[in-house]
């Protein structure tokens, strides 16, 4: 039972809000993600008309020409040869030092990766993580299920969200070539659209508990200095880790940036599979419930 009072709400109602963290889920989402969201689609140039939003701009900017998640970029290539799209691009051939300075941070990015993926895995088969100490009862084999279900869930709803703003933009024929397909444009597009912006909130708020259960999944339960650092690391180097780096570099990556790519090569393909129209479902059933339409106030 949850040892916390708060509010003198009873057991159950804190095991769901503080426990498995709906109350926080939701509070993120709705004014982190949503709120925002909601607000800038009607005010674009207030959103951007600060020096806020410069500072948003040039840290990501930062953040991407470190090369860390440039392996993205293989996978953005990968994906145009086998679909024969040239990759459009305002910037010229990389010649010279630029082409080795871009193909050194891919290589760069792609050993981080491979890192970060192997402290996860390690982490889990020696139940070194938060979720295999706060629930002894979940074996290594069941968190690594878990581990790859639920990135599995963001990257299909990342990827749908791309999927279904390319459809929207071709006749309405064409938006599916199967049942499932015309079903998922019928109830997208059809009427007043609604149901469009219905399915943003019920994927949002699905996003973001997937990214909480991932994050207290990946996070690891080392405390640095007792012997047992991953791989034997440094404990400056394991504090790092104990951050969160690397399940972030990794869910961003394989959960995120890699579905969007595929889904702008494919987006007939998502439109027509049978899990995308039942997730859309999930979506849409989630959003009627009105948990989060305090976005709209």
């Amino acid at each position: 039972n949850p040892k916390v009072d708060v509010l003198n709400m009873p057991d159950w109602v804190k095991f769901i809000f503080l426990d498995i963290g709906l109350g926080c889920i939701v509070f993120t989402c709705v004014l982190g993600q949503l709120h925002t969201q909601v607000n800038a689609t009607y005010c674009m140039i207030d959103f951007i008309n600060n020096y806020f939003a410069l500072f948003t701009l040039y840290t990501t900017m930062v953040i991407e020409f470190s090369g860390v998640m440039h392996s993205a970029y293989l996978i953005k290539a990968f994906l145009s040869a086998v679909t024969g799209k040239p990759i459009l691009s305002n910037e010229p051939p990389k010649t010279g030092f630029t082409f080795a300075f871009y193909w050194a941070r891919v290589l760069m990015s792609l050993a981080i990766l491979g890192f970060c993926m192997a402290v996860v895995l390690v982490a889990l088969f020696n139940g070194d993580t938060m979720v295999t100490v706060k629930y002894p009862s979940i074996t290594p084999a069941l968190a690594v299920f878990l581990f790859f279900f639920f990135m599995a869930v963001v990257g299909l709803l990342e990827a749908m969200q791309i999927a279904f703003f390319s459809m929207a933009k071709l006749p309405h024929n064409e938006r599916g070539s199967n049942f499932f397909g015309k079903k998922t444009a019928s109830i997208l597009f059809d009427g007043n659209g609604q149901n469009f912006s219905g399915f943003m909130i019920g994927r949002q708020l699905t996003v973001v508990a997937s990214f909480f259960l991932v994050a207290s999944i990946t996070g690891l339960n080392i405390k640095p200095g007792e012997g047992n650092n991953i791989f034997g690391i440094k404990d400056g180097a394991q504090t790092f880790l104990n951050f969160g780096f690397h399940g972030a570099v990794t869910t961003t990556i394989v959960a995120s940036i890699t579905w969007q790519y595929a889904a702008s090569a494919f987006p007939l393909f998502f439109m027509n599979n049978p899990i995308v129209y039942l997730f859309l479902i999930i979506a849409l059933t989630i959003e009627a419930t009105g948990i989060c339409h305090g976005a709209w106030v």
